[in-house]
């Protein structure tokens, strides 16, 4: 689909609305709040520093909002005091946001704003994100969805009005695995060794991932590729408190999923078919009444743990363990088209 089209379907939709703007200076909430200050009613960005974010996370995000001309609000907690997060449990992702967005509310709900939107956009629909599911029940906007933009049409977008955004704005709490107990001891080693390595390397985004041991990704690993430097780097982090430091070759980020791959029908050659599989497994139920709602056919299986339903023609077949199936399209841009719709309804298990 035409960029200028999505574009306008969000400007369309954000147009008469209040809003205030889940903002971390990120690419996508760059573009949202761009889109929401020159479309929306009233637009305000609202950060929210939960005690475990990188310092400059704030700083840029104050810098970035500036530039795009939107008042900017940050709201302080400290998520380190409450044992449901810092115990670090599978569904951390969750936790964070519904406290993130419990704050949220609370600011919305002080200055009379109707609604809060955050930037997800169609491609974090793909990753394994549980905090996605706190946006459906707090019935937050997701306009980049509504859209239908992906990760690629936001930079895209990005270039095209020629704003800046800050790459990195996870917090450490993603360095450590779950199960492992974040700790400030833990914060504090990650704060230094990602300082460090930054300072050397000039990479504006580091990860080093905390698992006892320190896993350093760079996005230019050759920077790294130094005797001296990776002696240095490693007495340094010893020092700190990590028994044993390892370099990850493969490196940081790298290209997002397509939303639908080809695959060729065996037994059927004249027809095509697509799917993707998501990193996660989908809670028939619920999804089979979002799928409901849009007024197609629908048949779901709660026990054989499969949805089937048809859609303008074409079918779709989703099953519990993550695949979903895209039958009787015209081509791979149907297809895409097709998942636009369909994943936004899925509702996954947490």
């Amino acid at each position: 689909m035409d960029l200028e089209i999505n574009l306008n379907k969000i400007r369309n939709y954000l147009k008469d609305k209040r809003i205030v703007i889940a903002f971390s200076g990120g690419a996508d909430s760059t573009l949202l709040a761009k889109l929401a200050v020159d479309s929306s009613l009233e637009a305000v960005a609202v950060t929210v520093d939960n005690g475990v974010l990188p310092r400059d996370c704030i700083v840029n995000a104050k810098r970035i909002a500036e530039n795009i001309s939107i008042p900017h609000h940050v709201l302080k907690e400290n998520y380190l005091t409450d044992e449901s997060f810092s115990s670090n449990p599978p569904q951390r992702c969750y936790i964070c946001k519904n406290k993130m967005y419990d704050k949220l509310e609370e600011f919305a709900n002080s200055k009379n704003f109707e609604n809060i939107a955050d930037g997800t956009n169609i491609s974090d629909l793909l990753d394994d994100r549980p905090g996605i599911m706190v946006n459906y029940q707090k019935k937050i906007l997701t306009p980049l969805v509504y859209g239908g933009m992906t990760a690629e049409d936001v930079h895209n977008a990005l270039k095209k009005f020629n704003l800046e955004y800050s790459p990195s704005t996870t917090c450490y709490g993603t360095r450590i695995p779950t199960g492992s107990e974040i700790t400030p001891k833990k914060i504090n080693r990650i704060k230094y060794a990602e300082t460090l390595i930054k300072n050397i390397t000039g990479d504006e985004v580091v990860r080093v991932r905390d698992d006892g041991g320190a896993r350093i990704e760079v996005s230019n690993v050759d920077s790294l590729l130094n005797n001296e430097i990776l002696m240095h780097i490693s007495s340094e982090l010893n020092a700190v408190g990590f028994k044993k430091v390892l370099l990850d070759v493969t490196g940081y980020g790298g290209p997002k999923k397509d939303i639908v791959i080809y695959k060729p029908c065996k037994d059927e050659a004249n027809k095509i078919m697509f799917e993707t599989e998501l990193p996660f497994e989908i809670n028939i139920q619920d999804t089979c009444k979002e799928m409901k709602e849009l007024g197609e056919e629908v048949k779901c299986s709660i026990q054989m743990g499969v949805i089937m339903m048809e859609f303008g023609g074409r079918n779709v077949t989703i099953f519990r363990k993550g695949k979903i199936v895209a039958r009787r399209v015209k081509n791979k841009e149907d297809a895409r088209d097709l998942m636009v719709e369909v994943l936004p309804l899925i509702r996954r298990v947490i």
